[in-house]
């Protein structure tokens, strides 16, 4: 491993930074994400084939996670969501609870409704949607059966 205050080491990512924090803390994180709901999902990469994990707000919804796929209001999505279109099977990170999930695509009413609520929560995603013309995609991620 390779020193991390040497002018070599690379920088670690802003995400690593976050999953460390989220991890070192039992799921909190400060910064522009305190106080938020935060969740740490690993996908299979739909390329690559690799696990990656990415830290994202969340609406908590019942038994069920919902992850909106806003990539910040690109007009892209984000990698995880090709990941999941290509692998739904996925590990959730909640505080300090780890387990194994599937994510479904909403759509229709309920992906509205969904996002609606995401929105009262956290205005910042009415913008997300109002910079991009797709239309931002919305999983419900349930628990796999032990």
């Amino acid at each position: 491993m390779s020193d991390p205050h040497s002018p070599d080491s690379e920088p670690k990512s802003f995400n690593q930074q976050v999953i460390d924090e989220f991890r070192a803390n039992a799921g909190k994180v400060g910064g522009m994400f305190e106080g938020a709901a935060m969740v740490l999902i690993t996908t299979t990469g739909a390329k690559s084939g690799r696990r990656i994990t990415n830290p994202l707000v969340y609406l908590p919804d019942g038994d069920r996670v919902v992850l909106i796929a806003s990539n910040g209001g690109n007009d892209k999505h984000p990698a995880w969501y090709h990941n999941l279109r290509a692998n739904p099977d996925l590990t959730v990170e909640i505080g300090t609870e780890r387990y194994e999930a599937k994510a479904e695509l909403v759509s229709g009413a309920e992906r509205d409704e969904l996002y609606a609520r995401m929105v009262e929560i956290m205005p910042g995603f009415a913008e997300y949607q109002e910079k991009t013309s797709r239309v931002i995609p919305v999983f419900a991620v349930y628990r796999s059966a032990a």
